[in-house]
């Protein structure tokens, strides 16, 4: 009898297998379809591009792997990556290293929500707005943040600084997304079981102790989502560059991601603009995948 029950129990089984899929396949395809048009219609358009000689204005050529070459040859381009390079590097070690100070204060003080609502304004605002209202803020004649810096003795801080004009990029990226980074990690946090916390506090560790010894171990899949997030994103910063020089960026603050966009509509060289957005998608792709590796972002020390 109960090898009767089990056969007819099976087909039933895959029927509802079958059920899921089907539902699953369904809910799942506006999504799809949207990340086909949205995403990979134009990679592939853009693979093609880079292969053109394509302008905006004429038909595009095929011209092989002529702007390949030339990329690689341009010390532009490797200009513009060192830049955006020493931003990265900058804006996510500062940043995170603030993210994580600021996240341990919310989970071991409890701050009220209001808090951690106003910490999450800034990233609420859109970056053109947070270039302008810093460009005037920093503005050589009348920026009231300028002449508070000068009186203090902190002179020639104002974005066509050539020495001062990459810190003041980092330090604005940094506000902006200082407090939703931080809200990422505090998430992470309040996942830790407080009991484990106890427990060390009763074997007398301190609370630079339990961080080091509980909180990272266990939030770090929260900490490399964070750190590929800041990654991709330092890499892809552009309007506060766009908005805050008025299309004339001083050299050292002219990253990848409007040197692309220069030779896109300035120079309308569409094809060499495609063939660098894909070495910068390479690049990305390299990072991103060596610290997903390193930081064994798959697996969780919670479950």
């Amino acid at each position: 009898m109960k090898r009767v029950a089990k056969a007819e129990s099976l087909p039933r089984r895959r029927g509802v297998r079958r059920a899921d899929r089907s539902a699953a396949a369904l809910l799942l395809a506006p999504a799809l379809a949207g990340f086909a048009v949205f995403y990979v219609y134009p990679t592939i358009r853009g693979i093609y591009y880079s292969l053109t000689d394509f302008n905006l204005l004429n038909e595009p050529r095929f011209v092989g792997a002529e702007n390949i070459t030339t990329m690689l040859a341009d010390p532009a381009v490797w200009s513009a990556l060192r830049v955006t390079a020493v931003f990265a590097v900058a804006n996510i070690v500062l940043g995170t290293f603030l993210a994580l100070v600021l996240a341990a204060l919310m989970q071991r003080l409890r701050l009220r929500t209001w808090v951690r609502s106003v910490l999450l304004l800034p990233w609420l605002v859109p970056n053109v707005a947070i270039a302008l209202i810093w460009g005037w803020l920093l503005d050589s004649n009348l920026g009231y943040l300028k002449r508070l810096l000068d009186s203090i003795g902190l002179h020639g801080f104002t974005f066509y600084n050539p020495d001062a004009a990459l810190p003041i990029l980092v330090t604005i990226s940094i506000w902006s997304g200082l407090g939703y980074t931080a809200l990422l990690l505090y998430a992470g946090m309040l996942q830790v079981p407080a009991d484990l916390y106890e427990a060390g506090a009763l074997d007398g560790a301190t609370e630079s102790r339990m961080f080091f010894a509980i909180t990272m171990p266990l939030v770090r899949p929260v900490v490399a989502l964070v750190l590929v997030m800041s990654l991709i994103g330092s890499f892809q910063v552009f309007d506060l560059v766009q908005v805050g020089y008025g299309n004339n960026p001083l050299p050292e603050v002219r990253v990848i991601y409007y040197f692309i966009y220069q030779q896109a509509f300035s120079f309308f060289r569409m094809g060499y603009a495609s063939a660098v957005s894909l070495l910068l998608v390479v690049i990305l792709g390299v990072f991103t995948a060596v610290q997903m590796r390193l930081m064994r972002a798959n697996r969780s020390d919670l479950a």
